[in-house]
């Protein structure tokens, strides 16, 4: 394989980079397999069920963390913007969950301590990947402030005790609701676009965190329909998550991250 010196003294593994660019990817897959995907995901769940499930109560636990030092630092009013870029970091906290689907189709036995130091044949992109992912996620998080002041001044954040009234039983909440909703559907479909198929990649192959993200794009792109049920099943799913206190994401988080190896493995 050839590979080029850089003056940085960073090796490009240039072959793999440019057969995967000219590689042929699979383009408009039915609608329902979204379906095929939660099924092979669900049987990677329960293939060696331990590892993914503690991969789960990690990430509810650390989640219930997060939520407890925002409001304990008064900082709530984030809570929803969070809570809604969670969805932009997933992919890449899932990377385990990939190595686990990836080894099963192997014939191989994953164990908890090599999914929690996962190494991704991309070696460095992908934290260049989850910076870019994390800094996206700020943006919103800072998009969403600035909406609330567009809309309602210097006004101190009422808490969420009272937020549900002030923004359901008045003309100024309503159109924040609109403007918000608008701004932050924007910034999720950009998010699920040039992550949901770019960190399995970066572990699955020798490429860089952009060729990964715009070849993620268009995976997306070419396979829309499908993506979009995957879109809705994601949302529903978390929202599941959400309405039991996250408790549900001990199992919601890793069969979606097992599901999603497939649905990367099934466009290719």
């Amino acid at each position: 394989m050839a590979t080029r010196e850089h003056p940085a003294g960073i090796v490009s593994e240039v072959s793999d980079i440019e057969e995967m660019r000219d590689e042929r990817w699979k383009r408009h897959l039915p609608a329902d397999a979204a379906v095929t995907w939660l099924r092979r995901g669900w049987r990677d769940l329960w293939t060696n069920p331990l590892p993914s499930l503690f991969y789960g109560l990690t990430v509810f636990l650390a989640s219930i963390v997060f939520i407890v030092y925002m409001f304990r630092s008064g900082r709530d009013y984030f809570l929803f913007p969070a809570l809604a870029g969670f969805l932009i970091v997933g992919p890449l906290v899932a990377a385990g969950l990939y190595l686990k689907s990836r080894d099963i189709e192997n014939g191989e036995r994953t164990t908890l301590r090599s999914m929690l130091t996962v190494q991704p044949l991309a070696g460095a992109q992908v934290f260049f990947t989850g910076m870019l992912l994390a800094m996206l996620m700020l943006l919103w998080m800072r998009a969403a402030v600035l909406v609330y002041a567009l809309f309602f001044g210097i006004r101190p954040f009422p808490g969420l005790d009272h937020v549900t009234g002030m923004l359901f039983t008045t003309p100024t909440g309503w159109a924040m609701l609109v403007v918000g909703s608008l701004i932050g559907s924007l910034f999720a479909g950009f998010a699920f676009a040039i992550s949901v198929f770019s960190i399995p990649m970066l572990l699955d192959r020798r490429t860089d965190a952009l060729t990964a993200m715009g070849v993620s794009t268009a995976m997306v792109w070419n396979n829309l329909r499908p993506m979009l049920a995957w879109g809705a099943v994601v949302l529903a799913l978390f929202l599941l998550s959400v309405a039991t206190g996250l408790v549900a994401l001990i199992i919601v988080f890793p069969w979606l991250g097992h599901a999603t190896w497939h649905a990367y493995k099934e466009m290719r």
